[in-house]
């Protein structure tokens, strides 16, 4: 707990909370008191509009909250109350959304952490702050409800109706009875004596205060840190998507969007941001005679409360100009003094540029800042004017020269100035639309990209970081669409719309929209609804007129239904259809994908299906669009006759949303296209076609040997991209770790190193004598570790004769940097093929870096040991020394994933699972168990592994393991039925 704020006194938020339910009890007798206590003199706080020390006069009581202790004092205060659902009467606090009666016009806000730099705060720090909010009544009220979470409310007033023009000295008062907070629904509740006036509007004047804990990340949070040798702290904000309530009492939805002037007081020693730029500053002197810095910012736009940012720090920055318009970025000096900003200030400018002429709408606001946080959960956050990162995904060090860093810089800064626009400008009415903001700011992030890096294989890169993991999560039993339409959600429902399906699957909408309109009609369609939705908000089917707006005013592109139509059918449903051509009959169909489809499985009704663009090539020839808008539909010009050179392939550039299946002769002419001339194939249509076939083999829609077949031309493929994806398809991690694919593993090894050849033979002479050449080839980067460590696995004695120079290179001479995408790869080997020696070289360098991932990538690496007594001593040190007992990497569950590991470990915690549950937490223990039982395949393994543990867990999870076991037997069963099944074709095709 802080020290006592100057305004009264302090309870904590957390203490409040925890205690609501065990004080319940008390409420009656306090009103009782309540009623004993009176009105109170209190002496207003001065600062703001409506708060100077000529209003000073009676307030109203205020119920104090339970838990406070009456402070010394010969004002007497009214508790405010916190009340638990039992213990309160129905009303609108029992509801998930405001009620309509108040509509905010302007927030008034000052803040005031208790920051210093001389005494840096140990887990939490006092902040107090005062907001004046403008609203319009729009319904007869005598209860205000608004948003505000583990707060302590100091003090409430209402004034009005006020009088345009008049100023505020003269307007009364309206009596605040009664200050009380319904915790469970996150509202504070203002009982007035009298009604608000329909149509007047008033202001809400609110004193309160609040920790700022280091440890959470939601509203304020610090961050301690080291800078130029000294242990320094920050404090910054993250109010997306509800979190302003933990900050200031406020209307916290996205559609009641509000002017804000913000203030900040800070010590001197720091600087102030906020969304606007600096308006002032003055000096303010605290009641211990301290000196403090209050700086002021400029009135924004309208706005929601989630995009309000603020941060004090003791940063340097760098800035550039762009456009008349001020960038800066700010870091810690350390980096600002080593350049590491200086790649995302020069593509920041150009980006803002890029998007402003695209939409022919500029950025709204006087300046942008950018800021880089030593620790920032959320990665980044767009907040209006004030954009905050985590400096892992904003500072380019040197050393990242050899990874995908500078690309996925480049798409986090692009993605958040992207929002600029769709999300800030424009700004979904309400949280089951984020898919409006995210969806766009996640497509637009390629589009820059592509702009800026037109050699960039655009059409691959999006399946790589987005089409191919939606497409694996998604399924028809998803119970989650794009747009939802329930708009009423808990404060934890609205966080889990953060997700894949909002991102990855809301920019593939975007994406597969572009694709059968044109690029001229997308973006004119997007410049009408961002300039009629400026500086308010939208939902799904304001997009989708201005849409069809835009198609209606031309005559080029025909659609089959309304844009409504059409997208409602992808937007509001779950899950993707498989589109199966019979290349003999030309007969097309469509159905549900489900994960390990049975059967005769369907759920389609005649209203689920989708309405879908078939883009498609014929013998390498881009034909005309067509659409499936029925569960079947026949289309002649796509039936092949017996030539060796006919073929077709749907979903050109994989710009559609679904995966395709072919008849027994479609796959068969793409087998001989293959393998005849794989080049007249583009290669997205080599990764679309190896990426299909696997995962339709895996859930059931056809067999295993016809996903096969398509590798059997691999020796010609000299795209590593496209072995990405046959070896994460193929070399699963399963297959990897089950000492049970002993049939199997030589017959692989032998099939895939005949094939290996040409790519292994490229990309190695490219390690040996000019690895410099990959850095800005982002498909290498982030595909040649799967290529290199299959290529060790199989044994290639290139690869680990390369792995052990590296290795040995790295150890002599720590200057000769490992190559960072193969890092994780040599470093295993160097470890598998070496001694103790080598193992304790890593163990030094793991005690004496500070880098969380290097040490990550260390611990994984010490895994690599073929020698039991090694591991056996690894997770000693694990348990019992430092420094692995000061960081949270389980080195246990790290070492039982091992081949060797696996039964190493189950050992070790035969004697010592106390000390692991102790060091990593009883689910450790569960999570070791899936591990060490991951080959299982009867009953009897399972009732052995239950037996083994049984002394180790409570009876609860004993039921959820042998859940979960039941789980992994059942499907460790299936893939033993289907690596059966590769083991014959590989038998018949090596």
């Amino acid at each position: 707990m802080g020290p006592p704020s100057n305004s009264g006194f302090y309870v904590s938020r957390a203490v409040a909370l925890l205690l609501a339910g065990l004080v319940a009890a008390l409420l009656l007798a306090l009103a009782v008191l309540a009623a004993l206590y009176g009105h109170c003199e209190r002496v207003p706080p001065s600062g703001l509009p409506g708060l100077g020390d000529s209003e000073a006069e009676s307030s109203p009581p205020l119920r104090q909250k339970p838990t406070r202790t009456p402070k010394p004092s010969s004002a007497r205060e009214l508790a405010v109350t916190t009340t638990p659902s039992d213990w309160r009467p129905p009303g609108p606090w029992d509801q998930l959304r405001l009620p309509p009666w108040l509509v905010p016009l302007h927030y008034d806000l000052e803040l005031w952490p208790q920051l210093r730099p001389d005494h840096l705060p140990a887990g939490s720090l006092l902040f107090t702050g005062r907001v004046n909010i403008t609203v319009r009544c729009t319904v007869a009220t005598s209860r205000l409800l608004l948003h505000s979470l583990l707060q302590d409310c100091e003090r409430a007033e209402v004034r009005g109706p006020l009088s345009p023009g008049t100023g505020n000295a003269t307007v009364g008062r309206v009596p605040v009875d009664d200050v009380w907070f319904a915790v469970d629904t996150e509202y504070m509740v203002l009982e007035l004596s009298e009604p608000l006036k329909p149509g007047s509007s008033y202001e809400l004047q609110l004193s309160f205060s609040g920790l700022v804990y280091e440890d959470l990340k939601e509203g304020l949070f610090l961050n301690v840190y080291t800078d130029q040798g000294e242990r320094r702290a920050l404090l910054a904000s993250q109010l997306e998507p509800t979190f302003a309530r933990y900050v200031f009492p406020c209307f916290d939805e996205p559609a009641l969007k509000a002017t804000f002037n913000i203030t900040i007081i800070h010590h001197p020693s720091y600087v102030a941001l906020s969304n606007m730029p600096k308006l002032g500053q003055s000096v303010k002197e605290d009641v211990n005679g301290s000196k403090w810095t209050v700086t002021t910012f400029s009135t924004t736009p309208h706005m929601p409360t989630y995009l309000v940012a603020f941060v004090i720090c003791d940063y340097d920055h760098v800035n550039r100009t762009e456009r008349g318009k001020e960038i800066r970025i700010w870091a810690r000096k350390d980096a600002i003094a080593n350049g590491s900003v200086d790649f995302a200030l020069n593509i920041t400018g150009p980006t803002f540029s890029f998007l402003e002429d695209l939409f022919n709408i500029s950025y709204s606001l006087p300046k942008a800042d950018i800021i880089a946080l030593p620790s920032f959960d959320n990665h980044a956050m767009e907040n209006w004017g004030l954009m905050i990162f985590d400096e892992s995904v904003l500072l380019l060090e040197p050393k990242d020269q050899l990874t995908e860093k500078k690309i996925l810089i480049s798409y986090i800064v692009s993605h958040e100035i992207g929002h600029q626009w769709f999300g800030n400008l424009v700004t979904m009415n309400w949280w089951n639309n984020i898919w409006l903001k995210e969806g766009f700011a996640s497509y637009f992030e390629f589009e820059v990209i592509n702009y800026f890096n037109p050699k960039l294989p655009r059409n691959e890169i999006f399946f790589s970081n987005i089409l191919h993991n939606v497409l694996r999560k998604d399924h028809a039993l998803v119970t989650r669409a794009v747009a939802l339409k329930v708009e009423h959600f808990k404060t934890s429902e609205i966080e889990e719309l953060y997700d894949l399906f909002t991102y990855s699957k809301g920019a593939s909408m975007a994406r597969m929209l572009s694709g059968f309109l044109n690029e001229h009609l997308f973006v004119s369609a997007l410049k009408s609804y961002l300039k009629t939705f400026s500086y308010s908000n939208a939902e799904q089917d304001d997009l989708w007129r201005h849409f069809q707006m835009a198609i209606d005013d031309q005559s080029t592109v025909i659609l089959p239904a309304t844009i409504k139509k059409i997208m409602d059918s992808w937007t509001h449903q779950s899950g993707f259809p498989v589109i199966t051509l019979n290349v003999s009959t030309g007969i097309m169909k469509q159905e549900p994908f489900y994960l390990e489809k049975v059967k005769n499985q369907t759920l389609l009704t005649s209203n689920d299906t989708w309405i879908v663009p078939i883009l498609w090539i014929k013998n390498g020839t881009t034909q005309s669009l067509v659409w499936l808008d029925q569960r079947s539909k026949v289309f002649p010009e796509m039936q092949v006759s017996d030539s060796d050179h006919d073929w077709v392939i749907l979903n050109l550039n994989m710009t559609g949303y679904y995966r395709v299946n072919y008849d027994k002769l479609g796959w068969k002419k793409l087998n001989q296209q293959l393998e005849k001339d794989p080049k007249a194939i583009p290669v997205i249509h080599r990764l679309q076609l190896i990426d299909d076939a696997f995962s339709l083999s895996k859930n059931n829609y056809i067999e295993i040997e016809t996903a096969l077949e398509l590798t059997k031309y691999l020796a010609e493929e000299d795209e590593i991209i496209v072995w990405h994806t046959v070896l994460v398809n193929l070399v699963t991690r399963d297959l990897v770790s089950d000492v049970n694919n002993y049939d199997i593993y030589p017959l692989l090894k032998k099939y895939l190193l005949k094939r290996l050849n040409l790519i292994w033979n490229i990309y190695s002479t490219i390690i040996r004598e000019n690895v410099l050449a990959l850095q800005d080839d982002y498909l290498a980067l982030i595909s040649l570790g799967k290529l290199f460590g299959t290529a060790c696995w199989l044994g290639l004695e290139d690869c680990l004769q390369l792995s052990k120079e590296l290795f040995t290179k790295w150890v002599d001479h720590p200057e000769n940097e490992i190559p960072y995408p193969i890092k994780d790869v040599v470093l295993c080997y160097g470890i598998a093929l070496g001694s103790d020696k080598e193992w304790d070289i890593l163990l030094n360098t793991y005690t004496n870096t500070t880098k969380e991932e290097e040490k990550i990538q260390l611990a994984y690496a010490m895994s690599c040991s073929k020698e039991p007594w090694i591991l056996n001593r690894f997770m000693e040190y694990a348990i019992s020394t430092s420094p692995f007992t000061s960081n949270e990497t389980n080195v246990i569950e790290i070492v039982a994933a091992s081949e060797v590991g696996r039964y190493v470990a189950k050992d070790f915690l035969v004697d010592n699972w106390q000390a692991v549950s102790k060091r990593y937490g009883t689910q450790s223990l569960i999570n070791l168990i899936y591990a060490i039982g991951r080959a299982i395949t009867t009953d009897l393994q399972i009732v052995e592994l239950q037996q083994f543990f049984s002394n180790m867990l409570e009876e609860h999870s004993r039921i959820s393991v042998h859940a979960k076991l039941q789980t992994i037997k059942n499907e460790n069963l299936k893939n033993k039925k289907q690596s059966a099944r590769m083991a014959a074709w590989l038998r018949r095709n090596t």
